[in-house]
């Protein structure tokens, strides 16, 4: 048995990562690793260039209680041609480099995933901490982008369990997703594990967007959490 911070995340409208394109901004069903570090250090009070390092050695599971509706927006964009700025490390630092005179603007298109529930279990040090965190946490927290704010309290806890499977039993899930079952989990993959995925979630420069791939598993689980009290 070990100690697991839970805690569930949903909103009216989320965004879990995708690779970015000039032209699209996909999502995929499940938020990945950097979306829940960065979740728990806006709640921390961290800022992009600060020290992560003590979120970095976490271990974090995410089990889907419900995927979503796909939905998409339009958006109308100032982008910088590859003429203009050479190698820059991000889009500001881009923006800023060509001046207003050396830029475009063009459509985009952005993905959302409508009515997502998400549970996720935490295990590693400063579990309390984080708890308390996410209880009143410092800025916003918003599932994936700054517009999509969460729908619920995180309901986080602190929970003894053989694993994350067992821990997310233990969740608090908002009263309309009362009895909600989550059929998938995604971990951080094992020689064991027979579907294994990959995903481009983890951060390894967060002040410059920079992120290399993780071996996730996919686990087939039947996860019914409790009734709230």
């Amino acid at each position: 048995m070990q100690p697991h911070l839970v805690f569930t995340l949903t909103a009216a409208l989320g965004a879990m990562g995708d690779l970015a394109g000039h032209e699209r901004r996909g999502t995929l069903d499940w938020p990945g690793r950097s979306a829940i570090l960065g979740l728990l250090g806006a709640a921390l009070g961290l800022r992009r260039d600060d020290d992560f390092s003590a979120l970095e050695v976490l271990s974090i599971a995410v089990a889907v209680f419900d995927g979503g509706t796909m939905l998409r927006d339009y958006h109308t964009v100032e982008t910088v041609p590859s003429a203009a700025v050479k190698r820059a490390n991000s889009r500001p630092e881009a923006l800023r480099l060509a001046g207003k005179l050396r830029t475009n603007t063009t459509i985009t298109l952005r993905d959302y995933r409508g009515g997502a529930c998400y549970g996720v279990a935490v295990s590693g040090e400063g579990l309390e901490r984080l708890r308390a965190a996410l209880e009143r946490p410092v800025f916003t927290l918003w599932l994936g982008r700054k517009s999509c704010p969460l729908a619920a309290p995180v309901g986080a806890r602190i929970v003894s369990a053989e694993g994350p499977e067992q821990a997310l039993r233990h969740l608090r899930l908002p009263p309309w997703r009362e009895g909600a079952v989550a059929r998938r989990m995604m971990v951080d993959a094992t020689p064991q594990d027979t579907h294994v995925e990959q995903r481009m979630d983890r951060a390894t420069d967060r002040a410059h967007w920079h992120f290399v791939p993780r071996a996730v598993a996919v686990r087939a689980v039947c996860i019914a959490p409790e009734a709230a009290a």
